[in-house]
């Protein structure tokens, strides 16, 4: 009886895991999307007002710096897809890691973009919001994988 009980409770946190890594899913989509076709209230949702934007330049940026990225075209996106990616949710934070591989258009001359990404997202009155994030250059030696 007490291992069917065990198993109950786990496979209830089970799902209650799987169905957070799915809103923060959701939340993913939504970024790229809105990084895709900038729109400043869409991007200022989906980011806390605490965030720490840390670009692959190494400038850091806050809330507002991450929305000017993309709706003042410092950075101008055609595709983007994040690969490789991971969620651990660990009770109101989460740590996203992925791929970020695109193609972009700076100063009218077209570009692909091939970065790692980790953030933070935290949940925040019942939504998941962009804590912090660091991009850095793909190291050599995961290029070559």
């Amino acid at each position: 009886m007490r291992l069917f009980l065990v198993l109950i409770l786990l496979s209830k946190f089970s799902f209650a895991q799987n169905a957070e890594v799915a809103k923060i899913e959701s939340q993913l989509e939504k970024l790229r999307l809105a990084m895709l076709s900038p729109e400043e209230i869409s991007l200022s949702n989906l980011v806390s007002d605490e965030l720490v934007y840390v670009h692959s330049s190494g400038t850091v940026r806050n809330k507002q710096g991450f929305v000017d990225e993309f709706i003042k075209g410092w950075t101008v996106l055609k595709e983007v897809e994040f690969q490789e990616q991971f969620i651990d949710i660990s009770g109101k934070d989460a740590i996203v890691r992925h791929r970020w591989v695109g193609k972009t258009k700076m100063n009218n001359s077209p570009g692909e973009i091939d970065i790692i990404i980790l953030m933070v997202w935290r949940k925040e009155k019942g939504q998941w919001r962009m804590y912090a994030r660091q991009a850095a250059k793909v190291p050599e030696e995961y290029r070559k994988k």
